[in-house]
């Protein structure tokens, strides 16, 4: 029996979907002091909830949810840099002035190896495509051993980024989504006989279905 997979954006109503960590943590939302402030005695889930609210009211869109069968699977969170406030304290800091931050993304244990994680980041990638931005661009983990808030740098050269800021645990990597113009036709094309709908509301379906 095959699996159905959704795509849906991040909003309030389904921010609960989010892995339990990850629907609490503010390393992103929040910089340095405020985020060890909300962990110590505020309530960072509240302090998330806030921060997905001001980024939807103002930016728009900021994040992606993958279900499958109706489970959520997987997450992706992006948003402009200067939502950002984490993406200065970085060594290979700042963000490109034309790009959108990969603030972090992650696929559940039980539905790793499937291609979650590419799909995820190619729905963001069409998503910024339509609102006219450049590029995506993100902080890799280069030694990235176990779940936390950064994506494994191997991931991120395995799904088309290249390496814009070199560094021996945090390079900066960059997909060019001028590229992608072309490059997702081919790949809409693709998934298009693969997947079915790559909307972000649609239903798709894996091979044999």
């Amino acid at each position: 029996m095959s699996m159905v997979r959704r795509l849906a954006n991040v909003t309030l109503d389904n921010l609960d979907d989010l892995p339990g960590p990850c629907r609490r943590c503010v390393f992103w939302e929040l910089d340095p002091v405020a985020c060890r402030r909300a962990e110590e005695s505020g309530d960072p889930g509240l302090e998330k909830e806030a921060w997905v609210s001001g980024a939807l009211l103002e930016w728009g869109s900021c994040g992606k949810v993958c279900y499958v069968d109706q489970s959520p699977a997987g997450f992706v969170l992006f948003a402009p840099p200067a939502y950002v406030p984490r993406s200065v304290a970085f060594p290979t800091s700042p963000v490109s002035a034309d790009a959108v931050l990969l603030m972090t993304a992650a696929v559940l244990p039980e539905f790793a190896g499937g291609g979650i994680g590419r799909t995820l980041i190619q729905a963001v990638a069409k998503d910024l495509v339509k609102r006219g931005i450049r590029a995506l661009e993100a902080f890799g983990d280069a030694q990235w051993s176990e779940p936390a808030c950064l994506v494994p740098a191997d991931f991120l050269l395995a799904v088309g980024f290249k390496t814009v800021r070199p560094h021996h645990r945090y390079p900066r990597l960059r997909l060019e989504l001028r590229n992608v113009l072309s490059w997702k036709e081919d790949v809409e094309a693709a998934l298009e006989k693969l997947l079915g709908s790559m909307t972000p509301e649609g239903v798709f379906r894996p091979v044999g279905s």
